[in-house]
């Protein structure tokens, strides 16, 4: 059996920062993820004048609850969907203030409209000052009284988990009516970080309500990433091996461990136990259909390891993920087609049938999960290079050096 450690999540690393930010007190992450979206977060709260200490496995920031320490600021938010999102919603609550943000070329592409169409609707001074929707932007910090809005998060989840965080900082609260919605999991673990922080959210179906209060400083500690436990579980299924996560259990935050599930399906054995799941297999995979929209961030693991199973894997309703890093959907084809493997795409599904993988050269888009997913494919397939194998540091830098030596350690085996 082999135990791999996986570095921190990036989901909870994210919005221990926001709760953390926000609240009255010093609050100490633990083992919080060490990335270039992580760092990067943290650094976009130095500019606004928070004060962030970080040791090797812990990190602590001190709160302000009346918002940034600084007047102005220029926030350079890299890749990070998670700061490109989350800190221009953390200073729209500041009674004063102008703070422009920017980000990576990848990230300007990516969409923040109906994000910042909510906070505009609440009242917020608010400026593309580029493309509509679509960072740089500038905000003009003058208080939130709060109130009601309708909000589309069916591209991401997140523009949903901004705003509830947002909640307690307004003077009234917030009342959210979510009109649509993808990847729902997050969003559970978005209200139960505020819980942990001391803020309860009423949620009635898609109705969320928010009271304005203070969030507490606290101890945190951030449990591993399951979408890159997900790249070792893939791998266990792939070559008939046995792999052990800890930290990741029966009472996990984030939905993305259901991804064991899929290996279940298609045939692999799962055990989830109170503090660590476990995945072990014949090395066969059975085809099958599956929904992902909850759990879109693994839908290219499955995609990777989908020409071994003994029939077409079709993978539906994960429209969102042609709004990630890059298209994912189809950079996932165009991939499994240049190893000669059939493929077809629709707007929201990807079906992929059996064959035998050819070495290529990965076309990553810049994007971490096609590294780490085509990863685990060539386990099955050596020989497959990147062209550009560093974009792993987005999430996880030792990715490739870790990766090695787990494979080393089931050739062993």
């Amino acid at each position: 059996m082999t135990v791999i450690d996986i570095p921190g999540s990036k989901s909870v690393t994210a919005r221990a920062l926001f709760l953390a930010a926000a609240a009255d007190g010093t609050t100490t992450l633990l083992r919080p993820l060490r990335s270039d979206d992580t760092e990067g977060f943290a650094e976009g709260l130095k500019s606004l004048g928070y004060t962030v200490d970080r040791e090797a496995d812990r990190w602590h920031v001190e709160g302000r609850p009346a918002g940034p320490g600084v007047p102005d600021a220029d926030v350079f938010c890299r890749d990070g969907a998670t700061t490109a999102r989350f800190l221009p919603t953390l200073v729209a609550a500041a009674a004063s203030g102008t703070y422009r943000f920017d980000a990576s070329a990848q990230m300007r592409r990516r969409p923040l409209a109906p994000l910042t169409r909510a906070l505009t609707a609440l009242g917020v001074d608010l400026r593309h000052e580029a493309a509509e929707g679509h960072h740089p932007l500038t905000v003009r910090a003058a208080g939130i009284e709060g109130g009601e809005i309708a909000l589309d998060a069916g591209e991401s989840s997140q523009y949903l988990s901004a705003l509830l965080m947002l909640g307690p900082l307004t003077a009234k609260g917030l009342r959210i009516e979510v009109t649509e919605l993808v990847s729902a999991p997050y969003v559970e673990i978005t209200l139960a970080m505020m819980r942990d922080f001391g803020v309860e959210v009423l949620r009635e179906g898609n109705t969320f309500t928010v009271p304005p209060g203070d969030y507490r400083a606290t101890a945190y500690a951030v449990e591993p990433d399951a979408s890159t436990a997900s790249y070792f579980f893939a791998a266990a299924a792939l070559t008939g091996r046995q792999v052990t996560v800890p930290g990741l259990g029966a009472g996990a935050l984030q939905g993305d461990l259901r991804f064991v599930d899929v290996l279940r399906a298609m045939g692999a054995e799962v055990e989830v136990g109170a503090d660590a799941t476990t995945v072990r297999s014949t090395g066969r995979l059975r085809g099958l259909t599956v929904n992902m929209r909850d759990i879109s961030d693994t839908m290219p693991t499955l995609a990777a390891i989908a020409p071994h199973a003994d029939g077409p894997v079709r993978i539906e309703d994960v429209a969102n993920t042609r709004v990630k890093e890059c298209d994912r959907l189809e950079a996932c084809a165009e991939n499994l087609r240049a190893m000669d493997i059939t493929v077809h795409t629709g707007p929201d599904w990807i079906e992929i049938h059996p064959g035998t993988p050819k070495p290529t050269r990965i076309a990553t888009h810049g994007d971490h999960r096609i590294v780490m997913s085509f990863a685990v494919a060539g386990l099955r397939t050596p020989g497959l290079t990147y062209d550009d194998a560093g974009c792993v540091r987005k999430t996880f830098p030792r990715f490739h050096e870790v990766f090695q030596d787990f494979a080393d350690g089931l050739a062993a085996r």
